[in-house]
């Protein structure tokens, strides 16, 4: 999945508006314009379509938690990373969300996929463990349907 695709799949299924996304990026201390917003959010094919940068989703993602679960102690920004996995962003999800690995599980079945609680454990491990595994594309895309299914049931898979 690209960056775009996360960021698209995040606002559809929380259902935010362009004020809400570029508060959520202030949040994790990125400050962003609407066109810059709407440039990401654009289809791929669209002639005003802009990558968005690891930096960047990183930042909305850091924002996403501060929303979800609040500031830290000490108000200190969490500074983003320059480089995004698939891994990272998996789990910048399930601490804004405050997910645990039965509530992991239990998303992604609703999207007809199955993993074990041992193969989930392995993505939120650190990189040089021995145990470690590199979350594919298909799984964060079944984690973020699943969560699409459950709160947003009323529009099923269509999409705006």
């Amino acid at each position: 999945m690209t960056n775009n695709d996360v960021l698209r799949k995040v606002r559809f299924i929380f259902d935010f508006n362009d004020e809400k996304m570029i508060k959520l990026f202030a949040l994790g201390g990125r400050e962003v314009s609407r066109a810059e917003v709407s440039d990401w959010l654009k289809q791929d094919d669209h002639e005003n379509f802009k990558e968005c940068e690891d930096v960047a989703l990183a930042s909305f993602l850091n924002g996403l938690i501060v929303d979800k679960r609040g500031a830290k102690e000490d108000g200190a920004i969490v500074e983003a990373e320059p480089r995004l996995t698939n891994n990272q962003i998996f789990a910048k999800l399930k601490i804004a969300l405050n997910l645990k690995a039965e509530d992991i599980l239990e998303l992604i079945e609703m999207a007809n996929f199955k993993i074990s609680r041992h193969e989930l454990s392995a993505f939120f491990r650190r990189p040089t463990h021995k145990h470690y595994r590199e979350c594919k594309n298909q799984v964060l895309r079944q984690f973020l349907q699943g969560l699409q299914l459950k709160l947003r049931p009323d529009v099923l898979n269509n999409e705006k």
